[in-house]
């Protein structure tokens, strides 16, 4: 049985429990048998979870320590001969036996040795399945049975579903934070191994960036250099382009949908606009470099301008395009948020429309709309494919948004692209420079934050 049908049958059992025990609970209401405690659903709730968290349980942790546990009991069954060849060898061949097992190659002019293995393994494969779903056929009925057996008019069943949810959230919770916490940790141990070969110094303030480092101890020119201020410069310089176009034309528009544009329109261009967010990036990319950099080539041409085919200046102005909902929407909802009596109480004081909107309505306003910015900002800085098609790869150190420039982002997916061993400062350069990002993008975020305690107004 696939596993996607192992979880089908375990909700299965679990919906049958809760219609089971909803059923159940209904009948506690008949003359005699006293008051209920709880709701029929929580009753049913009880049983169901009863039923699938065991289960469950048992199920995920077979699917994480399955492939170790397979690995293991083969390796043990192999004669002295192989278990005793090189590791490199033995994990090469351990790989075709499982891909043979698993049917991803095939096996007509596979070794005896690793046909063999692969026999093994398709033979502790099957037991292992069978094993979990017999273990899953005996655990998820008594779960239900004992849940059955425990109901009454008494039990305090909406307790019980109420505990075991906040254990859920707060599971939900911790692999979000843990996530994180994983994320920072290997950002950081990686970079740590960058910076042991690459002065921090030369990292954070050099002018060249050339990533190439020697392969052979016979080779030249390729020493590296891993300067990455033209990278930092780059990305600043198509960011603020793109803030540049996103910040005005987001402001005015939430402006305009909040204030003038009749509701039967801004229930139509509201939906419109920030339909611009859910449109891969991709499809920007191609836009940018298929449209919007040969016509400013073209432009260019005819005001006498050297523009370059990949230019900041495109990936910048398609950038803040993408960009437009992340402003509009949450100053929308800040605009919308601001109580209609300060309005109503400019106007009464003879101020117009207008004055109104400016002096009263931004101002108050004001954390929304930043925290709106800040965090375009943080998208525009890790923006990747309009990059990578519309303004180049080249690492030039300039503040012509006519020229082609490249970002941090840009530089981590070439670095990261195709076969590459994580044990040369090429590749170790990506994690530094990912660190980098991560730094400046969480500082934005707490600036977000620190403006709208800053800033937040409260009304009665």
């Amino acid at each position: 049985m696939p596993i996607s049908g192992l979880f089908l049958l375990i909700g299965g059992l679990a919906a049958l429990g809760y219609l089971a025990g909803r059923r159940r609970a209904f009948a506690f209401a008949t003359p005699g048998r006293g008051a209920r405690h709880s709701l029929p659903g929580h009753y049913g709730v009880h049983v169901a979870l009863w039923c699938a968290v065991p289960a469950g349980a048992i199920a995920a942790a077979w699917l994480l320590a399955e492939p170790r546990v397979i690995d293991a009991l083969a390796a043990a069954g192999l004669p002295d001969a192989i278990r005793n060849l090189p590791a490199d060898r033995l994990a090469l061949m351990m790989e075709k036996a499982r891909n043979l097992a698993a049917g991803v190659v095939q096996g007509g002019d596979a070794e005896p040795a690793v046909a063999a293995l692969a026999a093994r393994f398709a033979r502790l494969d099957e037991i292992g399945r069978t094993a979990l779903i017999v273990s899953l056929g005996v655990v998820a009925p008594a779960g239900l049975f004992h849940a059955w057996r425990h109901m009454a008019p008494d039990f305090r069943a909406r307790v019980s579903v109420e505990r075991a949810m906040r254990v859920g959230l707060f599971a939900c919770a911790a692999v979000a934070v843990i996530t994180t916490l994983g994320i920072v940790l290997s950002l950081l141990f990686e970079a740590a191994r960058f910076f042991a070969a690459v002065s921090p110094d030369d990292f954070l303030f050099g002018l060249a960036w050339s990533p190439q480092t020697a392969i052979r101890a016979d080779q030249i020119a390729a020493s590296g250099s891993f300067g990455a201020v033209p990278l930092f410069v780059g990305t600043t310089l198509i960011a603020l382009i793109a803030m540049a176009v996103a910040t005005p034309i987001g402001l005015f528009a939430a402006i305009y949908m909040t204030e003038y544009a009749p509701k039967r329109l801004r229930a139509m261009a509201k939906p419109a606009i920030e339909m611009l967010a859910g449109i891969p990036t991709v499809v920007y990319g191609f836009f940018a470099a298929l449209t919007v950099a040969p016509a400013l080539r073209a432009l260019g041409a005819v005001l006498g301008l050297d523009v370059a085919s990949e230019s900041a200046l495109a990936a910048g102005l398609v950038m803040g395009i993408m960009i437009i909902p992340f402003v509009s929407s949450l100053a929308d909802d800040a605009i919308a948020a601001v109580p209609r009596s300060l309005r109503e109480g400019s106007l009464a004081l003879g101020a117009t429309r207008s004055e109104t909107i400016r002096e009263v309505v931004l101002p108050a306003a004001l954390p929304g709309i930043a925290g709106g910015v800040l965090l375009a900002v943080s998208r525009a800085i890790g923006e990747t494919m309009i990059v990578v098609m519309a303004a180049g790869m080249t690492a030039n150190l300039t503040a012509n948004p006519l020229e082609a420039v490249t970002t941090v982002t840009a530089q981590i997916v070439a670095l990261l692209t195709g076969d590459q061993a994580f044990d040369s400062s090429k590749t170790l350069s990506a994690f530094a420079l990912a660190l980098v990002l991560f730094a400046v993008t969480l500082a934005l975020n707490f600036a977000a934050m620190a403006i709208v305690r800053r800033f937040r107004e409260r009304y009665d």
